[in-house]
């Protein structure tokens, strides 16, 4: 009764939005892929009550993470995520590759039949998502709740955590095509950068450089490079006065050295490209307040996440690719006629 009632109300969805869709411009409209994922997201929180944008960060963390591994995936659709043999049969269940509802759930996996075909397939993006939904709300349908069920899925924070920022950067946004970036200097602004990821660092220890320092000159505005949540913002002795931006797509943009931040700007707030979070200084290596040790120049940094670690990799060509982007986008507007908005986004949602 219940997949009847689902499949029902996808239906509805789709039809619904295409009504709608005929009075949408069509530069507003969502990628197909992107939009159908939605429909299925919102119809399955209809269903079970698990909100859509969990259900759609966790498998953009799946995608991102499956990308990155260079993973060939074993399912093709919509829905990335590929749950374990003994986490959908059950562990302790003698066929790991049983499919039968009844026999699962006596063995306690987590598998159910989504599309009322009397199996829960692992490889079915409607057995998939439907099975994913009801274990995330076992204990309840608050964020609190949903968090504990991520643990007890992945059993390390840190997946707990990107998932969660991902869920809020999606639920501001309403869409889940946040994938664009921008340079974080206004290309008005005179900077020069060079490569240097990799390089050694003396002060605090011998390390290496973990990212491409941008120089500029004080006060010169910083701004997001991404659709981004803010988990970290204060004082390092290293970077001084920094920021940590996690995007959509399993990168966290590390910010250093400012002279300051955004007013009203804080830890847990989202951003876009191009939106102002602070301004260039020389501040660190040092207790709180330490500045001038070198000169003024943002450090920007790249992490990634791969599922057991968190390792840097160098900033430097996306920096450029960020950067030629925008520089072909001022060239545009200046032919036709239009005059460079500086100091508004780049990137337009």
């Amino acid at each position: 009764m219940k997949t009847k009632r689902l499949m029902c109300l996808i239906s509805f969805i789709i039809l619904l939005n295409s009504i709608i869709s005929l009075n949408t411009p069509v530069h507003a409209q969502v990628a197909s892929p992107e939009l159908e994922k939605i429909y299925l997201f919102k119809a399955m929180e209809a269903l079970t009550g698990a909100p859509w944008n969990y259900l759609a960060a966790m498998n953009q963390y799946e995608q991102n993470l499956t990308k990155l591994q260079k993973k060939k995936s074993e399912k093709k659709g919509l829905i990335s995520i590929q749950v374990s043999p003994s986490i959908w049969a059950g562990p302790a269940n003698p066929d790991l590759e049983s499919m039968y509802p009844r026999s699962i759930q006596f063995f306690a996996g987590i598998g159910r039949d989504g599309n009322g075909d009397g199996l829960a397939n692992p490889k079915d993006d409607m057995d998939i998502l439907y099975s994913i939904a009801h274990f995330l709300t076992q204990k309840g349908q608050t964020p609190q709740n949903i968090r504990e069920q991520l643990w007890q899925y992945y059993q390390h924070s840190v997946p707990v955590d990107i998932i969660t920022h991902i869920a809020k950067i999606f639920e501001k946004y309403e869409r889940i095509d946040l994938d664009k970036y921008t340079f974080p200097i206004p290309l008005h602004y005179n900077y020069s950068y060079r490569s240097t990821w990799g390089t050694g660092r003396n002060w605090g220890g011998r390390r290496i450089h973990e990212g491409t320092d941008i120089f500029a000159g004080y006060g010169t505005p910083i701004r997001s490079t991404c659709y981004g949540y803010i988990e970290l913002m204060g004082w390092n002795r290293f970077g001084g006065w920094r920021i940590g931006i996690r995007d959509t797509q399993n990168n966290y943009h590390y910010f250093a050295h400012l002279a300051g931040f955004r007013k009203g700007l804080k830890q847990g707030d989202i951003v876009k490209p191009g939106e102002l979070i602070g301004s260039v200084g020389s501040t660190g290596y040092g207790p709180p307040g330490t500045a001038g040790k070198f000169p003024p120049h943002l450090h920007y940094g790249l992490y990634k996440f791969n599922g057991r670690t968190t390792y840097s990799y160098d900033p430097f060509p996306s920096l450029k690719r960020w950067e030629l982007s925008l520089k072909q986008k001022m060239k545009i507007k200046k032919k036709k006629g239009q005059k460079p908005t500086w100091n508004s986004n780049d990137v337009k949602i």
